[in-house]
């Protein structure tokens, strides 16, 4: 039997040969032991075996080998059976001891020796630290908590608010009954055993003796197959499409050879060029302007809807911010007031650093009217920056409530 065979965590390709025993005249199995892995894959596969007069053989798959080695030695059973086998008659005797170590029997258990002593006791220098809340519970009701409007007294029972862990005892060592932490016994010394010696009686393991093999024979031409009048195929499975053709069996590797590639070979590439052309394409980049919030679906693609609402926001905010908050109010409502206008100051910042290198070093006077004047516009573009991100956020709640009466509806 030769071919593959995937069943759960089974994979393997298999090559067993029947022998006939040249004494007994009986047929056996030969199963090979390394077995290759079967290539299961949604593409035509080729298994080829060739079993060689030198008693070698070699296993290819899709043209490549797989496995290759020696039907005298790779085999289980093995073809020739050993010269010498255990003497079935043979019997260990009685008295042959095969332990190499015994308990001492001179030893004794020491008379101070406690096997009852326990393995930890209580730690009596402890003592309970002064931050330990000893009348205050482990746990508390969950003042949170509240009763559920359709809960039912006379068919749900007295309704009590769940428990959540005391936050006082965060604070503190501990909470509830204070008790001694155990300790380990120094006393605790655990079961006694006598210590091992040698044993004076061991024998070693005892094996019977070896006799010849009866039924020894030396089988030199394995390969000699016996005649082949036809082949089948043995298939168990809970898959369809599972097809085989172009069986070659014959005693020319250069046949096989050339059979495999005037019939697997096309068949492989046209499978290969289909599967190309129907495997999906990769994105192909994206250069087209910054899309308008109307183009973007959040319900089609969550993940590219923010990732390009984010974009948009920080190109246009490097332009004018208040003009961001209002365009893209998906990012600015959450973003906040007091982000907004840090950003508004680090874009005014950046802007005017430039000219002030140039130019000679302001006074006092003109400081401070410069702080005056600077004090004044952030407090107007404060003020923007609330209204807009108070009508973003109101365009975004609309939107929101579209989407959930669409849902509904739906």
């Amino acid at each position: 039997m030769f071919g593959p065979d995937k069943c759960g965590s089974t994979n393997k390709v298999h090559f067993i040969f029947r022998h006939k025993n040249p004494k007994t005249g009986e047929y056996e199995e030969k199963h090979l032991k390394n077995t290759p892995m079967a290539r299961i894959t949604k593409q035509t596969s080729l298994y080829t075996l060739i079993v060689k007069p030198d008693q070698t053989y070699e296993i290819r798959i899709d043209g490549e080998t797989a496995r290759a080695g020696s039907l005298l030695e790779d085999f289980e059973p093995a073809v020739n059976p050993d010269k010498e086998i255990d003497d079935p008659k043979d019997t260990k005797p009685e008295d042959w001891v095969e332990d190499a170590k015994i308990a001492d029997p001179k030893e004794k258990k020491p008379s101070d020796w406690d096997e009852d002593a326990p393995y930890e006791i209580v730690d009596g220098e402890a003592e309970k630290p002064a931050d330990w809340l000893e009348n205050e519970p482990t746990t508390i009701p969950d003042p949170e908590a509240e009763k559920p409007e359709d809960w039912d007294d006379e068919e749900d029972g007295d309704w009590e608010p769940p428990t959540i862990r005391n936050p006082k005892c965060d604070d503190a060592s501990g909470c509830g009954p204070w008790e001694k932490p155990m300790k380990p016994n120094p006393e605790y010394k655990g079961k006694w055993t006598a210590a091992l010696i040698d044993n004076p009686l061991y024998k070693g393991i005892w094996a019977p003796k070896k006799i010849t093999n009866p039924a020894y024979y030396e089988d030199k031409a394995p390969a000699d197959f016996e005649p082949m009048g036809a082949i089948g195929f043995e298939i168990w499975t809970m898959q369809n499409d599972i097809l085989f053709d172009n069986i070659y069996i014959g005693h020319s590797i250069s046949d096989a050879e050339s059979f495999g590639n005037s019939t697997f070979t096309p068949k492989k590439d046209t499978e290969k060029a289909v599967e190309e052309s129907e495997a999906p394409k990769p994105d192909e980049k994206d250069d087209s302007p910054i899309k308008s919030p109307s183009d973007l679906s959040f319900t089609a693609d969550p993940v590219t809807f923010v990732t390009e609402k984010v974009k948009l926001f920080i190109e246009i905010a490097k332009r004018d911010p208040i003009q961001a908050v209002t365009f893209v109010p998906e990012v600015s409502a959450p973003l906040g007031i007091g982000l907004l206008t840090l950003l508004l100051v680090l874009l005014g910042g950046v802007g005017g650093g430039a000219a002030a290198v140039s130019a000679n070093a302001p006074s006092k006077e003109e400081l401070q009217q410069k702080a005056k004047v600077a004090q004044a516009k952030a407090a107007a573009t404060k003020e923007q920056v609330v209204e807009a991100v108070s009508s973003g956020t109101q365009r975004v709640q609309e939107e929101v409530n579209k989407r959930t009466t669409r849902s509904s509806a739906e």
